[in-house]
């Protein structure tokens, strides 16, 4: 009976640029359209009510446009022990969270908490799965185990 080839010691790692998602920019428009009718059918008194729907509805839009020009980055997942990497540098506390279609990045650089959200229209179902997949093989301790067996 011929032998299986051998297997290989490690996978490849995962690199994947994340940058801003449509999506994400047109429903901020979309909730900023909306902000001054929003805050008109409170109960707020008529002349409070207009100014701070106007008020609303420009701040949602500039959060909408400094969205949308983020820069992007790039994540390496490795398939070993070596950290993970966000534009090339390393980074600890690697977190992922999925919501849906959604797909939230986080971890911890030089003392700060960053995050990232993969929309649908930057992360394809297949190259989620496989993120998906790269996280959790990454996180799971290699070390040997603290008490014996």
């Amino acid at each position: 009976m011929p032998r299986p080839p051998p297997s290989s010691p490690g996978s490849a790692p995962f690199q994947r640029e994340w940058y801003p998602s449509r999506w994400q920019c047109r429903a901020l428009i979309a909730m900023g359209a909306v902000m001054p009718w929003a805050v008109w059918a409170t109960d707020l008194p008529a002349p409070w009510g207009v100014p701070l729907g106007m008020v609303a509805m420009v701040g949602t839009w500039w959060e909408a446009w400094r969205y949308a020009r983020r820069p992007g980055c790039v994540f390496v997942i490795p398939a070993d022990e070596d950290p993970v990497q966000v534009d090339g540098e390393p980074v600890e506390a690697l977190q992922m969270r999925c919501r849906g279609p959604l797909v939230q990045l986080g971890w911890r650089q030089d003392g700060r908490r960053h995050w990232r959200l993969f929309w649908p229209d930057t992360l394809p179902p297949g190259q989620a799965r496989e993120l998906r997949l790269a996280v959790r093989a990454h996180c799971i301790s290699r070390s040997p185990p603290a008490v014996a067996p």
